[in-house]
């Protein structure tokens, strides 16, 4: 049987006992805050990661770069749902594109892509 005071007490958020402003503090962070229209972007930026078919994609950007038809097809998806997903990605410039003939290969666009999967791989095998 589950104890509801004790799972209630371990979601709590531990708070001040009293209400001490440290006005030090907070100047010196305002002061490094970017605006809001930055973190705005940025939360943005990581919204596109929260979509578990943009990872598999990612991922398979890691290892070569690939044209729609063939991470259709390792995926075991459509063609259709795969270019909504890489159309999403280029919006944020994730992924990039260059066309060889008829064929358009996708590619991560630069190192830094991996590095942030990477630390967030990291983080969740803690």
């Amino acid at each position: 049987m589950i104890d509801d005071n004790k799972v209630s007490k371990e979601n709590e958020v531990e708070q001040c006992d009293y209400i001490c402003v440290h006005e030090e503090i907070i100047e010196k962070v305002e002061q490094q805050m970017p605006s809001d229209e930055m973190l705005i972007d940025l939360a943005d930026f990581f919204k596109v990661f929260g979509d578990t078919t943009r990872i598999k994609i990612l991922y398979v950007l890691f290892q070569s770069e690939m044209c729609v038809c063939d991470i259709a097809n390792l995926l075991n998806m459509t063609q259709s749902a795969i270019s909504h997903q890489l159309r999403t990605l280029k919006q944020m410039q994730l992924v990039k594109f260059r066309r060889e003939g008829k064929t358009v290969f996708y590619s991560l666009s630069d190192g830094h892509i991996k590095t942030i999967i990477n630390q967030g791989m990291e983080h969740i095998c803690e």
